[in-house]
């Protein structure tokens, strides 16, 4: 298997870097595509940067032509967005950029969502989650793989001094990662778990069931993947 076009919304977040450097050293993909509202610093013969406004993104739908599997790890705080503005990234940028996608005819869509994500909660936070999840699933992808990690192990550039805290006493005594996981790990099986999905769609499609969507149909088209998913996906 190669050759595979891959797009990555995101690219400037602690798993979006992660990602980037694992698909730029991965065989199975000839093309990457970050879609990003800024130019970020990156390396690869393979990586395209699309610079576009995620405010007016009807206006770049070209961008997210061409891609075989997509990637999501947008992503803000209520701290440096503020409520509205986390809402407006984590939920509607992310399902405005998945419906262009799904229109384009993309496969797979990998979304980064998180622990405890759930529409009906009272706080910001996993209620926004858990309405991203819903809309995007509504856009019916051939193949919807949620991910939702616990607290991200990593070295952010940006200030997050609770979480930082949290991360320090984290790592003193969650060695079998049931409350915390590597942002590495994460990446390590977003990836595997496209590669995976990329090769049963290959096999399922045959002379009853041509297009991606009935391929699929077998085999369940949504999933989410809590933190021992992933942590299994990502080590093994």
């Amino acid at each position: 298997m190669a050759g595979m076009s891959a797009l990555v919304l995101g690219g400037s977040g602690e798993v979006g870097k992660q990602l980037l450097q694992e698909l730029v050293r991965n065989g199975s993909f000839s093309r990457v595509t970050v879609i990003s509202r800024r130019n970020l610093d990156l390396e690869g013969d393979k990586i395209e940067q699309k610079i576009v406004d995620f405010d007016k993104l009807e206006d770049y739908k070209e961008a997210f032509q061409g891609a075989q599997v997509a990637f999501c790890c947008l992503g803000t705080t209520r701290g440096k967005a503020g409520a509205q503005g986390f809402v407006r990234v984590d939920r509607d940028y992310v399902v405005a950029a998945a419906k262009l996608l799904r229109d384009a005819g993309c496969s797979q869509f990998h979304l980064v969502s998180s622990n405890g994500a759930n529409k009906k909660s009272h706080f910001l936070y996993p209620k926004t989650k858990g309405e991203a999840e819903e809309q995007v699933e509504a856009l019916g992808f051939p193949k919807l793989s949620i991910y939702r990690p616990a607290l991200l192990l990593c070295d952010r550039q940006e200030s997050r001094p609770f979480e930082r805290i949290a991360q320090v006493l984290v790592k003193g005594f969650d060695w079998r990662n049931k409350i915390s996981i590597g942002t590495d790990t994460v990446a390590s099986a977003m990836i595997a778990n496209a590669l995976d999905a990329h090769t049963q769609l290959q096999g399922k499609v045959t002379p009853d069931a041509q297009t991606p969507s009935e391929a699929w149909e077998s085999k369940g088209k949504v999933e989410i993947l809590e933190n021992k998913d992933i942590l299994r996906l990502g080590i093994d």
